[in-house]
């Protein structure tokens, strides 16, 4: 599905009730499968929540996850303490280019066996799940925080719990502790002194209700949104102030990018600064790389100048994000330069109109250039990707103003 966005008007009005966060949602899924006596609400309805719940629910010998990689990295460990099941943990071809053997050795100090199907340190993995004894494991600390989540919420129910040591610095920082707090929301005990992360063997908890906040990533899009606009007023739900996601910094961020966020009655509303003076930014997003996209889109469709710095982790997501992007702002006209785990874009007014944006099976890449519609017209290519995060996206963009058109490839 391709989608011509355009819009007659830049002065932006609506009430939207953004999906709970897909991160907290499959931590929380595998907690409930370990605690069957916990109940969630505010659910994400994202594909990659569905995939997973799915998955834990079901009793296959295969098990798809196409595209979710959370749900790879947090199956993995699962499956591997499910004593006497044998199971082949699969997904889309991506997927399998997506590098797991970091996950799949730490695994192996527990003592668990997991071998490759296909190609070594990639999906498919076959996984003969066993009781666990070992509690001691050491793992390069600049990995996806996604290996390390994945062990940590095992850990309460491993006969002696876990003691994870993360060698060198730590990446992703927030992401561990949104997982360290919901263990500790279920009186699961924890620590995180310098680079070692205890959680304490917990057999059963107290039944309990967790509330699911909204994704904070979902929101980035808005943020972006009332950034290019030229007068806006955007209230979304539901979001707090003391918020565990990392992807919250998009307060702070924003401002410097003439967003003003007030927290009230459990909800934002984002508020176009008047008279504000932009300027070329930089930001260092080593806690926050999924908002990366989105802000260099906002820069673009600014006209200023950008430089954003810990983006190593880009490289292995749905697709090279940072390459994606290069081709993709490229085509808009935008001077660009990626490294390894950066990127800089160069100051500039000139958006050319009516340029077709791959998404590269990649939610984030149709959603983050979504907002530029507010400048020039703009085609998104394979828009039901968004589906992923957030299938109710190109709706909430309708009640916005929006004019989004189907049309032929």
């Amino acid at each position: 599905m391709n989608l011509l966005l355009q819009t007659t008007h830049s002065n932006l009005k609506a009430q939207i009730a953004v999906t709970g966060s897909k991160s907290e949602t499959n931590r929380l899924l595998l907690l409930q499968a370990l605690f069957p006596n916990i109940t969630l609400a505010n659910t994400s309805n994202s594909d990659d929540s569905e995939v997973m719940q799915k998955a834990l629910k079901g009793n296959d010998e295969i098990v798809d996850i196409h595209h979710a990689g959370t749900a790879m990295r947090f199956l993995t460990a699962y499956l591997a303490t499910q004593e006497g099941r044998e199971v082949v943990l699969t997904g889309s071809s991506r997927m399998q280019e997506r590098p797991i053997k970091v996950l799949v050795e730490a695994i192996a100090q527990l003592g668990v066996k997991i071998t490759y199907e296909k190609e070594v340190g990639y999906p498919p993995i076959r996984i003969k799940g066993q009781k666990v004894t070992a509690s001691k494991v050491t793992m390069a600390a600049n990995v996806s925080s996604q290996y390390i989540s994945a062990l940590l919420l095992i850990a309460p129910k491993l006969e002696n719990g876990l003691e994870l040591v993360l060698e060198g610095e730590i990446t992703s920082i927030p992401y561990i502790k949104m997982t360290l707090a919901l263990l500790n929301d279920l009186d699961i005990q924890t620590s995180f002194e310098g680079n070692i992360i205890k959680v304490f063997p917990k057999h059963e908890v107290t039944t309990k209700e967790m509330v699911v906040e909204s994704d904070w990533s979902s929101a980035s899009y808005f943020f972006s949104l009332v950034a290019l606009a030229n007068e806006a007023a955007i209230s979304l739900t539901s979001y707090k102030e003391n918020s565990l996601q990392g992807d919250s910094e998009l307060v702070s961020i924003y401002k410097k990018l003439g967003v003003e966020t007030k927290f009230e009655n459990n909800k934002i509303t984002l508020t176009k600064q008047s008279n504000f003076q932009l300027e070329d930014v930089n930001f260092e997003l080593n806690n926050t790389p999924d908002i990366a996209q989105t802000i260099v889109v906002t820069c673009l469709g600014l006209g200023i100048g950008c430089h954003l710095t810990g983006l190593h982790t880009l490289k292995i997501k749905e697709t090279d994000r940072l390459e994606a992007l290069r081709i993709e702002l490229t085509k808009l006209g935008a001077n660009i330069t990626v490294t390894n785990d950066s990127l800089t874009l160069v100051a500039s007014t000139n958006i050319n109109q009516n340029v077709k944006i791959a998404t590269y099976n990649d939610h984030r890449m149709a959603m983050a250039f979504a907002p530029l519609a507010l400048k020039v017209p703009i085609i998104i290519e394979n828009a039901d990707v968004v589906s992923k995060s957030y299938p109710d996206f190109w709706e909430d963009m309708k009640s916005l103003g929006f004019i989004i058109s189907q049309i032929n490839a």
